[in-house]
């Protein structure tokens, strides 16, 4: 048996699409899963042993109309079994239609309850978590939900190039202030207190981590720690990230791809949640959610540029003493 997986993107949901690889795998040996993603995103998925495949899509070639019905079309030629779509919007939907045979999508949130949650007339609340919305995809296939057991694959090589930048990062906290959207992000200063209250409780500096583009905030936020933190925002790429987190002592998080990295390589891990709904997720004793419970919260999709109701208390109300005391509630 043949099969084709579709995600895209973006990181977490690349990643989050991994426990279901690894019970396909486990139910069917001798299973081919190919697995299509978005170029840009590639790292998110390549080198998982459930992936026998990878296929990527590359936008300044493929995309447009015609070149993506071209694009399924060319791949229709592998004979799939099965297409499951767990993009499933435009682009995946022209792709899988292209390709034929029988094809399976996850359950989505309804039109009518996107729009009744962008326009703020009702809170978001969660239908499932999105790894267990990906499972109902494979109903036909027959594989039973398992946990979120994530996977994120790193070579040594990734982890040799890590060392070379000199930093202390074995057993060291690392701490990842960046986010898709500016009301998912922790305050600056919140991250900066925590630096300086992690660095006197362990005795090394936290590792900052994020992407080129959120150097500038990353690095305010070392000098706000009175250079009590490292900076490495973009001096490392998605697998050396995770070769990092491998090593790491705990990752201090908001909702973003470094969260589902961590739990894809057995970091323990403290997400932040504001605006958006943590119940897209589950949570174990080695991955702690972090979240104020105001009352206007979630109170978004996806995060916006700013606060709706220009108070953001979702994360202003958020102390560094807090999420310290659960840290170390926890153990750590």
């Amino acid at each position: 048996m043949r099969i084709l997986v579709i995600r895209l993107s973006s990181i977490g949901d690349v990643i989050l699409t991994t426990p279901v690889l690894k019970e396909l795998k486990k139910k069917y040996p001798d299973i081919i899963i190919d697995f299509l993603v978005m170029d840009s995103f590639k790292d998110s998925i390549s080198g998982c042993p459930y992936v026998d495949n990878l296929i990527v899509f590359n936008k300044q070639k493929n995309d447009g109309f015609k070149n993506m019905v071209a694009f399924g079309k060319e791949l229709k030629k592998n004979k799939y079994d099965y297409v499951f779509d767990l993009h499933s919007k435009v682009r995946s939907k022209i792709i899988s239609s292209s390709i034929g045979g029988k094809i399976y999508t996850y359950k989505k949130r309804s039109l009518l309850k996107t729009i009744l949650v962008k326009t703020k007339a009702i809170k978001y609340q969660v239908d499932d978590t999105i790894v267990k919305n990906y499972f109902g995809a494979f109903k036909v296939l027959g594989i039973e939900y398992k946990g979120e057991d994530l996977t994120f694959s790193f070579t040594e090589q990734n982890l040799n190039k890590v060392k070379t930048l000199g930093v202390e990062f074995k057993g060291a906290p690392i701490i990842a202030p960046g986010a898709s959207k500016e009301t998912k992000k922790w305050t600056q200063e919140g991250f900066a207190q925590l630096a300086k209250l992690l660095y006197n409780k362990y005795g090394k500096k936290p590792i900052i981590i994020g992407s080129s583009s959120e150097n500038e905030m990353c690095e305010r936020i070392r000098e706000l720690s009175g250079d009590l933190s490292v900076n490495l925002a973009g001096k490392l790429s998605l697998k050396e990230s995770g070769a990092l987190l491998s090593e790491a002592k705990f990752l201090v998080t908001n909702d973003s791809g470094p969260f589902h990295i961590a739990r894809g390589v057995k970091c323990p891990t403290f997400v932040i949640f504001g605006p958006t709904s943590p119940e897209m997720f589950e949570y174990d004793k080695d991955n702690i959610l972090i979240y104020t419970k105001e009352k206007c919260s979630p109170c978004s999709l996806h995060g916006d540029a700013e606060c709706p109701q220009k108070h953001f208390n979702c994360m202003k109300n958020l102390t560094a003493e807090r999420v310290m005391g659960i840290i170390e509630k926890n153990g750590r």
